[in-house]
Formats: C-alpha cells, sequence, structure tokens
C-alpha cells in the first residue's frame, strides 16, 4: 500500500514501534513520515499509561490517533490506486476495476472533513483538513493524470516522484511563451492532418487525429531535454502518426511529404523504395534555448513493433563509440501503439534487456498512443491486463496515463517522465489516451464494428479546439489571435503543396554522410572477386601469442590453459588451426587495426560447441576476455552472452550494426534453426533495408549448420529460407569449409568500402574434424576469401563426373574419393552462394572439359536447402554444358530423422548416390 506497507497493518503496536524509530533516529523513516511524526503532537498522558497489560503498545490510542492513521492510510490509498479513478479517457468512460475511494473504507466520514489532521505533512501540506487533503490528493493522483508506481522497490525512487508530483498537485503552470509554443504544436499537428485530409482524399497516411497531443509531447521531450543535457534522440515507431512526427518533429520539410503523395518515384537505381508512412528521416534541430539537438527516426515495416531493438542497438552503439559511454547524452524514444505494445511479445524482449550490461542504453522514455483500439478490436478483446502498459512493472518501470485532450497535463507529464529517465536511467511509460477519428486507414469505415464508440467520437471536437477554447475561456489568450495563427499557418501549407506539384520526383536522404563516410553504394563487378584480406605473417604470430597468453597470477581451471597453449601450438609447432582459432584470430587482427568488434548472442563466450572460449573464467569466478589484451592500441572486443532471446537481440545487433559501419557486429545463433525466431528481422530488415530505405548494414549472423544425427530441431538452419530472399546483391550467404576462408570472409566484411549483411552457416561437426585445419600461410600477405574452392587432388583432365557442394557433407564426399580412388570425380565447394559467384564457377567449368556429369549434392532435403536456387541460377546463366543432376534426400515436411541409425543410413545413400555410375 506504500512504502512501508506494514502501515496498513491493524495493530497499532506497528505504529508505535515506528514512532519509538522515529524518536532513536528521525532519519529512520521516510520522509512523510518523519513529517508526521515530527508535526503530530501525542496525546502522551493518555497514550503512554500503562494499561492494566501494563504496556504502551497495548493502551488503547487515543480516538485522534485513529484518526491520523486513518488519514495516513487515505493517503496511501490515493497514491496506491488513484490512476484507477483519474479521468484519462477524453471520449468515454472507463472500465470499474475496483471499488472507489470512501471515506467510510477508512473509518472517516462528513464530520471529519474539517478536522485539522498533521498527516496533510506527508503530502507537502502540514497541518490541513480532511477537506483539503481529499482535494489535493484528487487533483494530484486522480485528474487528468494517473500515475502507477508503488510496485517500484526502490525507496529513492518513490520519494522523487511522490515530492514532485503532489508539490504541484500533478497540475503544470506554464508562462504565456510556453503556453504559446504548445498551442502551435498542437496547432500544427491538428491542420497538418486536416490538410492532408482535404488534399489526398483516401490516401493512406494512417491518421493521427484523436492523438495529436503526442505532437506537443515529443516536442517537450526534444526541448527539456537540451536542458539536461541531452545531444541525440532516437524514435522508433509504427506508421500511424509517422508524417505528422516527420513534419513537425524532425522537421521533414512538407512539399517534400507532399511530393510523396503525388506518387513521384525517387528517382534512384536499385532502389525500390518503401511507403510514405515507413520511411525513416534524421536531422538536426535548433530548440528554443538555442541548443542543437539530432533527431532521426528509425525505418519500420509494418511489423508494428518490430523496430524497439534496431532502436535500442543504434543506441548502445552511439553510447560506445560517439559518446564514451554517457548514457545522459542520448535517449531512444519509443512510440506504441496500445493493441500492439499489449499484444506484441518483443515489447516484454526488450523490456528484459534493459538492464543487462550488453544492452542497456540508459532507459528508454516510451510513449504509447493509446487511441483505444487496435484495427477494428476493442481494447476490452485486446487484452487481459487492466492497461496495455501493464507490462510495464516487469522491469519497475513507472507509468504515466494521461488525458489526451488536456494537453498541457500531457507536455507536464513527459517532462517528468524525462527527467525521471535521466536520473535514474531507467525505462519510463506515457501512456496518452485519446482515440482514432478515422477508421485503420482513412478509406477503412469504423462504424462496422465499433458504432456506439464511434458516434461518441464524431461528436467529439479535436484537441486543438479543446485546448484553444481553454486557454480564451481563462483569458490566457484572445481568441483572434489563435484565429491568426491558424490562418498563416494554412497559407503556409497551401504554399508548400503548390511548391510539391512543380517537383518532377521524389528527394531520398542519402544515409553516406558523418559516420558512413568513406562509404559507397556496392557495383555489380564488386563480386566478381574478393579484395586480399591476408595479414603480415610476423604481426600474426605476435597477435596469435598475445591472444593466447593468460595471465600467470589468475588461477583457471587446467582445461582452459592447456587449450589457450594447444592454440599457440597451432601456430608455433603444428601449422593446423582449427576453426576457433582462426575465428579468434580473425578478430585480433581487425582490434588491431582499430576495427571494433561485438558478438552477442546465447552463450557466445563460451560458444554453444565448446570452441570460441573467447572469455575464460577463473577459479574465483572472474572473468578475462584475452582479445582485450593485445596492445595498448588496440579497439575494443564486446562479447556479451544474451538473454534468451532471438527477435530481441537480433533485432538489437542489427541496429547496432546500422549504427557501427567501421566495427563488425555479430549475432551467433546458439542452433541455426533458432533463427527462425527472429524471422521478422530477417525478413523486414537484414535482408532488404538497401532496397527498402537506401540503409545498408554489415551484420554478421552466425548459424550452426550440418547433418549429425542430432534430430529435426538440430541439424538444419533452414538454408532455403535464405536463398529465397536473395536478389539485388542484397546480402552474402557462405557455408565455409576452412579456417582460413572463415577468417578471410569475416575481415572482408570491414575490409570492402561497402556493407552487405552476412549469412554464415557455420559447422559443428567441422570445429574439430582433423582435416578442417588451415596453415598459416593461408591466413598471411596475398590470401583472401575463396568463393569457390576447387579439387587440387584430381587431374582435370581425367575428370568425367563433377560434384558441386557447400559446407560439411564436403568431407564427407572427400572420404569416399579418397577411399575408393574416384580419380575421375572431383569435388567443387561453393563456399559462397549468393551473391553467385559466377565468374570463378565459370574457370571451374572450363578446367573440367572432359566432364560428361554434373551434380550438385546436399544432405538437406530436395524441397530444402540450397538446391531450388542453386538449379535456378545454374540454368538461367548456363554455368554448366549440361543440366545438373540433383542429389539430395528425399522431400520431406521436417528438415531430418530424430534417429540416429535411420540419419547414417540416408547419410551413406547420398554418397552412394554421388559416386553411382
Amino acid at each position: 500500500m506504500d512504502s512501508y506497507s506494514f502501515l496498513s497493518n491493524a495493530d497499532l503496536g506497528a505504529y508505535d514501534d515506528l514512532y519509538q524509530q522515529f524518536r532513536q533516529d528521525p532519519n529512520s523513516v521516510s520522509p512523510d513520515w518523519r513529517k508526521f511524526f515530527e508535526g503530530f503532537e501525542f496525546a502522551r498522558t493518555d497514550y503512554d499509561a500503562p494499561s492494566e497489560g501494563g504496556g504502551a503498545a497495548e493502551a488503547v490510542a487515543p480516538e485522534k490517533f485513529q484518526k491520523e492513521i486513518a488519514v495516513s492510510n487515505l493517503i496511501g490509498a490515493y497514491r496506491q490506486r488513484g490512476h484507477l479513478f483519474a479521468k484519462t479517457n477524453p471520449v468515454r468512460e472507463r472500465r470499474k476495476h475496483e471499488a472507489p475511494i470512501l471515506l467510510e473504507s477508512f473509518g472517516l466520514g462528513e464530520a471529519d472533513l474539517d478536522t485539522t489532521f498533521q498527516a496533510g505533512a506527508r503530502i507537502g501540506l502540514g497541518p490541513a483538513t480532511l477537506r483539503d487533503i481529499v482535494a489535493h490528493l484528487e487533483q494530484t493522483y486522480c485528474g487528468s493524470i494517473g500515475v502507477e508506481y508503488k510496485f517500484v522497490r526502490t525507496p529513492e525512487v518513490i520519494e522523487w516522484l511522490e515530492s514532485r508530483m503532489e508539490a504541484c498537485r500533478n497540475t503544470p503552470d506554464f508562462g504565456p511563451e510556453d503556453r504559446n509554443h504548445i498551442l502551435r504544436k498542437i496547432h500544427e499537428a491538428v491542420a497538418f492532418e486536416n490538410f492532408l485530409h482535404t488534399k489526398f482524399v483516401g490516401q493512406k497516411r494512417f491518421s493521427l487525429e484523436g492523438c495529436e497531443a503526442i505532437i506537443p509531447a515529443l516536442d517537450t521531450i526534444v526541448e527539456h531535454g537540451s536542458e539536461h543535457g541531452i545531444k541525440e534522440y532516437v524514435i522508433g515507431m509504427a506508421h500511424r502518426g509517422r508524417l505528422n512526427v516527420l513534419a513537425n518533429i524532425l522537421g521533414k520539410t512538407y512539399d517534400d511529404i507532399f511530393t510523396e503523395f503525388e506518387g513521384k518515384a525517387f528517382g534512384i537505381d536499385g532502389f525500390a523504395g518503401d511507403v510514405k508512412y515507413h520511411m525513416g528521416f534524421s536531422s538536426d534541430k535548433s530548440t528554443r534555448n538555442g541548443e542543437n539537438v539530432h533527431l532521426s527516426l528509425t525505418p519500420n515495416p509494418s511489423h508494428l513493433e518490430a523496430v524497439n531493438p534496431v532502436v535500442e542497438g543504434i543506441v548502445r552503439a552511439k553510447i560506445d563509440h560517439r559518446y564514451g559511454g554517457d548514457e545522459k547524452q542520448i535517449v531512444p524514444i519509443l512510440i506504441h501503439g496500445d493493441a500492439s505494445i499489449a499484444g506484441q511479445g518483443i515489447i516484454y524482449e526488450v523490456l528484459q534487456m534493459s538492464q543487462l550490461a550488453g544492452y542497456r542504453t540508459g532507459g528508454t522514455v516510451h510513449v504509447v498512443l493509446n487511441n483505444q483500439v487496435g484495427f477494428t478490436t476493442d481494447y476490452i478483446e485486446g487484452r487481459s491486463s487492466t492497461y496495455c502498459t501493464d507490462i510495464a512493472k516487469t522491469t519497475l518501470s513507472p507509468v504515466f496515463h494521461v488525458n489526451a485532450d488536456d494537453i498541457e497535463a500531457v507536455v507536464y507529464v513527459t517532462q517528468l517522465a524525462l527527467e525521471f529517465r535521466q536520473r535514474f536511467h531507467r525505462d519510463v511509460f506515457v501512456d496518452i489516451l485519446g482515440y482514432r477519428k478515422h477508421g485503420h486507414n482513412e478509406s477503412d469505415e469504423p462504424r462496422f464494428t465499433q458504432p456506439t464508440l464511434y458516434k461518441l467520437i464524431g461528436k467529439h471536437p479535436n484537441p486543438l479546439q479543446v485546448y484553444s477554447n481553454k486557454l480564451v475561456e481563462t483569458g490566457k489568450m484572445e481568441e483572434a489571435d489563435i484565429r491568426k495563427m491558424e490562418q498563416e499557418f494554412k497559407s503556409f501549407l497551401t504554399d508548400r503543396f503548390e511548391e510539391s506539384k512543380q517537383r518532377e520526383s521524389a528527394k531520398v536522404m542519402s544515409f553516406l554522410e558523418g559516420e558512413w563516410s568513406g562509404i559507397r553504394r556496392a557495383l555489380n563487378e564488386d563480386f566478381d572477386y574478393s579484395p586480399e584480406t591476408g595479414v603480415e605473417e610476423p604481426r600474426f604470430r605476435e597477435l596469435a601469442q598475445r591472444m593466447t597468453t593468460l595471465p600467470e597470477d589468475m588461477q583457471f581451471f587446467p582445461k582452459i590453459r592447456k587449450l589457450y597453449e594447444d592454440r599457440w601450438k597451432m601456430v608455433a609447432d603444428t601449422d593446423r588451426l582449427d576453426w576457433g582459432m582462426a575465428e579468434n584470430m580473425a578478430y585480433a587482427t581487425m582490434l588491431d587495426e582499430g576495427r571494433p568488434v561485438r558478438i552477442s548472442g546465447q552463450d557466445v563466450g563460451r560458444g554453444t560447441f565448446a570452441h570460441r572460449h573467447a572469455v575464460v573464467t577463473s577459479e574465483d569466478d572472474v572473468k578475462y576476455v584475452p582479445l582485450n589484451h593485445l596492445n595498448d592500441h588496440q579497439e575494443r572486443f564486446s562479447i556479451y552472452n544474451s538473454l534468451l532471446s532471438e527477435y530481441g537481440v537480433l533485432g538489437f545487433e542489427f541496429g547496432y550494426s546500422y549504427s557501427t559501419p567501421t566495427g563488425l557486429a555479430i549475432w551467433e545463433a546458439q542452433f541455426g534453426d533458432f533463427a527462425n525466431g527472429a524471422q521478422i528481422i530477417i525478413d523486414q530488415f537484414i535482408s532488404c533495408s538497401e532496397t527498402k530505405w537506401q540503409r545498408m548494414n554489415g551484420l554478421v549472423m552466425l548459424l550452426p549448420h550440418g547433418y549429425m544425427g542430432q534430430g529435426p530441431e538440430h541439424s538444419s538452419a533452414r538454408v532455403e529460407r535464405y536463398m529465397e530472399l536473395c536478389a539485388d546483391n542484397n546480402m552474402q550467404v557462405a557455408n565455409c569449409t576452412t579456417p582460413a576462408n572463415l577468417f578471410h570472409i569475416l575481415r572482408r566484411q570491414l575490409v570492402r568500402d561497402f556493407r552487405k549483411p552476412l549469412v554464415i552457416f557455420s559447422p559443428k561437426d567441422l570445429l574439430r574434424h582433423p582435416q578442417c585445419v588451415s596453415s598459416v600461410a593461408e591466413f598471411t600477405e596475398g590470401t583472401r576469401f575463396r568463393e569457390v574452392i576447387d579439387d587440387a587432388g584430381v587431374e582435370a583432365s581425367q575428370v568425367r563426373r563433377v560434384l558441386f557442394c557447400t559446407g560439411k557433407i564436403y568431407y564427407e564426399l572427400l572420404a569416399r574419393q579418397q577411399e575408393q580412388q574416384h580419380l575421375n570425380t572431383a569435388i567443387v565447394r561453393l563456399e559462397q552462394l549468393y551473391p553467385v559467384p559466377e565468374v570463378q564457377l565459370r574457370e571451374v567449368v572450363r578446367r573440367y572439359s572432359n566432364a560428361e556429369q554434373w551434380v550438385w549434392v546436399q544432405e538437406e532435403p530436395e524441397n530444402m536447402g540450397a538446391l531450388s536456387f542453386i538449379a535456378r541460377q545454374f540454368g538461367k546463366r548456363q554455368l554448366t554444358p549440361a543440366p545438373l543432376r540433383l542429389i539430395a534426400r528425399r522431400e520431406s515436411s521436417t528438415p531430418a530423422t530424430g534417429f540416429a541409425k535411420i540419419h547414417a543410413i540416408e547419410q551413406k545413400e547420398l554418397i552412394d548416390k554421388a559416386f553411382a555410375a
């Protein structure tokens, strides 16, 4: 009920204990109780006199004291439950969840209203009548603002919130300049929507009408935040209201928006574009106090909340690389719909990331654009919780519910939320409760499904009318001045509309500026050959030695020390580097070159298959990261075991890479098939962000893949899903078979002067396969990633059959070839599946001029894997003189059998077919 829950106890001895505690040390009780005890004069003669039972605690407390306690409990009830009765709904009665707060429930009544109570000190009134205390509480907790905060477990937070809210009764008192600015912003929001509605009849814009208050809310975050040292904001939101935010917060010109409504193309080759209410934008803005802030709105698809982790990743990257770890200088703002925040699981994933070391961003300001309906679904059908924001309680984040018609209350409470974020670096929610004037879009008819609600909405004045009337009625502004403002802005919009008609094409912002300067768009010929990515041998050996040296003064599990000693021997003695060593050397060389590397995913520190060991733990549980101890000039290596999330974490890493063009960001799936939990990020961001939004990204996805008899869940990373997304050189897909090729493909990501996402089907079986090793010479100067690896063990003129394959099955084919001396069969490895390495493939095909059979062999079923993609690409490009013969498991609805013996039989059949006459 209150900061000290036992105070709701009926045992008066508990109050006496608290009082005695106060007498010994006034600072041992909360400030409001301290004020209460300081001001209250106990009836000592009656109270201290021992009863027949003998103790003060057993004495019958005087009636006045009991009344004081009752008033204190009443105060606690308003703080705890007042939000349930706040006047936050502008268009209809709110649902009744609990019995109202009645005086009689606390042993009080009408006769007590004019009695003075010392409990008034708890809310800053000092001694006050019960009537004044109730009025104060009603205004603070049951007016246009309802606040949920008592579930927070930090007394400092609770005391800070109560002192801020109760001091002003949650009622703002803005001066003339601020009122004029607020009026201007709500006018811009309303007038812009009205203008679009009349000029572009029937076109989708996902109107903000009914929730225009979000514009002054966002504006006050920008303006007020600059006074708190904030330099940058990154905003994520879905489509509703996006055009209004672009125009009236980020400053995208009205004529640019009107041009897009005219349907004019962008005029850039290879840029398919996206609908106008999905596009991103960024700008620099000068605030009223003269500070400059940077604003960016992240592009987002129609998956309503998918952008949330992307925004968090962008912000974290900027905190790490631009703001030196200072979370106070940049703030993420996420704008939610009420239906989506209640229904989308990504909300929970992102919230659970908010306080984790690898993902925290110093607190997010969540603003809910609550229009009380999702498409056609009423809110009572859209959630089981009382509020759409109840998920905030999982991270003890305060929630402010506010009536969208009370613009000044919206502005005030948003300022308070921002101050909370800056002080406590935790998430905070502002639930702006309004309505949706039209249907889901402007041509939709909402009365089909919500007749009663839309009768109310049809009669309801817009927020500008409500605020204007209030200002005129209270004498704070003249109606003539308001009308003048309206006319001037309407004329301004009309002029911009006429200008847009003269434009031949729409304009898209270039992202190859600022931190992306020096990066260019890729050309088709860039994919013919990979650049050299080898390093000088002395430097390679020096980094290997430093990376494999553990501190002598730390005690490690003996196997850890041996593992690192063996890794050094790979370079110094055996000249056979395995997968884990090659991967770590790729990172070491990039760090040494001043390029930061970040990896996250489930259990990535050690690696699911115990191959990476990038983080080692001493016997006293101290974490040690050898890659951060290479030299004094290196960049930072960041590696984080993630929460058990794919959707949220992959989105976060996409955002991190989005904002780190000179660094490498990697997400590793624990097993490759787990990536299907993040399919939205793959489909809507990774595979198409450059085509839709002109936004490059160099994110790497490591997806363990390979049939080892481990069942349907842990065999296939679903290669086919990625292949069907490939077009327009949008991303790279690889299935490497040598440690050196992994080394080079990772380094290639940053050596090239353009960025493309990279999907690597990383192995499990090959991590310790005795033949899956590379020599030092394969990593040094003059070497590069090999898109195609030809068979060096056959005489080309003798070859009659060429087997093309990718990934682990190569080693099984190789074993059969060598075992049975199939000297007329060559095995060619396709290391990069996309972009198709056509130049290298043609070179290989020309080499085998006597070949009669051309075969594609894969271990996945024929309706899965790369088979369909390869068949189509080889066919349309006519890469082989005869059609490909296709060998795979029979088509199946599941990736693999769950029985190891059946797996072995199937695998043998594949190899038999590959070498059959």
